[in-house]
């Protein structure tokens, strides 16, 4: 009976702990992600609505803000997939944020996006080298340095685009969202009956 009431006393409490992060993507047909930077916690949740164009939120790197992130074991971020939609039928896509230790960099990866500065990121410092403006300047500025080239690196890059979307990621800070904060609250629950026992 104590187990029961804890566990409904604490219902509350685990939702508290989460947020839902909403980001618009394309909004008024625009290249952009808004709000283009938030700070989140572990176990928030980060809900794109794409409305309007074909785009994606793929996870990239402050150094390389235009590419793919890949992992030291191999595995590729973050990738949505392209997402075609509208305002008045949004494409979504949504994961968790599982680890905070470091700044989470993304961009649009359908051609020429990213380097027109459509980039995103998670907690992203305010000051020093690497804010979110340094990130966004970096990635126009992979605009300057491919042009000169772009003969040689058309066909890399239209191949770039076809990756395949990734769906889960444990080491970069993000992961699927599988089921929400139930985790949280069951580990509270579990905690506290516990104690009560």
């Amino acid at each position: 009976m104590h187990f029961l009431t804890a566990i409904a006393a604490l219902l509350p409490v685990g939702a508290a702990l989460a947020a839902t992060h909403t980001i618009t993507v394309g909004l008024n047909g625009t290249l952009t992600f808004t709000p283009d930077s938030i700070n989140a916690t572990v176990g928030d949740t980060l809900d794109f609505s794409f409305v309007a164009g074909n785009h994606t939120i793929t996870q990239s790197s402050f150094a390389t803000p235009c590419s793919l992130f890949k992992a030291a074991n191999g595995s590729a971020g973050v990738d949505s997939g392209f997402k075609p939609g509208t305002e008045s039928d949004p494409a979504t896509f949504s994961f968790a944020i599982n680890d905070t230790s470091a700044p989470l960099w993304f961009y649009c990866r359908h051609p020429g996006h990213c380097e027109q500065g459509m980039v995103f990121a998670v907690n992203a410092p305010i000051t020093g080298a690497k804010t979110f403006e340094a990130f966004q300047t970096a990635a126009k500025a992979t605009n300057a340095n491919t042009t000169s080239s772009s003969s040689s690196t058309a066909s890399s890059s239209s191949s770039s685009s076809t990756a395949p979307p990734s769906t889960t990621s444990a080491a970069n800070g993000a992961g699927m969202l599988r089921a929400g904060s139930a985790g949280a609250i069951l580990g509270v629950a579990g905690l506290l009956a516990g104690l009560v026992l």
